[in-house]
């Protein structure tokens, strides 16, 4: 093999390597990440050990059909899901009550979804899932990956009086 053609090669490889190393570095900062929501306040903030990524507005759980309080881990990624209702299905699209992001919980049959009524954002409107924009929670998708950590606070958790301090 000639000088060039190894250089050539070698540079690939180092390549394949720098990308295979960026991409386990983004994983990673990925699972240091938590979500933390506050029903009361409505809020979702995205951390990375304690500082603040962001903050999105939800809806949380009505009360005849509460959010489920706890830790519980994101154990599923769904891009335009399909809405299993008690009596039909909803295919991806406009009408589909979970919108185009689902992120299924360990708490079995629970998430943080998008919904096709924005209108219900930063009430106490669904049947206990964490709802957010549609927007939002494709941006939230991409930031978090299964095994990421999510807490549902009944009350406000202190990190939020430090968060909404103003």
């Amino acid at each position: 093999m000639k000088t060039t053609q190894k250089q050539n090669r070698l540079a690939r490889i180092a390549a394949l390597l720098a990308i295979a190393a960026a991409e386990a570095w983004a994983e990673d900062a990925k699972a240091a990440r938590r979500i933390v929501i506050s029903f009361p306040d409505r809020k979702l903030a995205l951390l990375e050990g304690e500082r603040l990524l962001k903050i999105y507005d939800v809806a949380v759980g009505k009360p005849s059909t509460p959010s489920p309080a706890g830790e519980f881990q994101i154990i599923n990624h769904v891009a335009n899901p399909t809405w299993y209702g008690p009596e039909r299905a909803v295919g991806p699209g406009p009408n589909n009550p979970v919108g185009t992001r689902w992120m299924g919980l360990s708490k079995i049959g629970y998430g943080i979804h998008g919904t096709n009524v924005p209108g219900s954002i930063g009430k106490a409107a669904s049947h206990g899932c964490i709802r957010m924009r549609n927007r939002d929670v494709e941006e939230l998708f991409d930031l978090v990956g299964v095994g990421v950590t999510v807490e549902l606070h009944a009350e406000r958790p202190e990190i939020f009086n430090q968060l909404l301090a103003d």
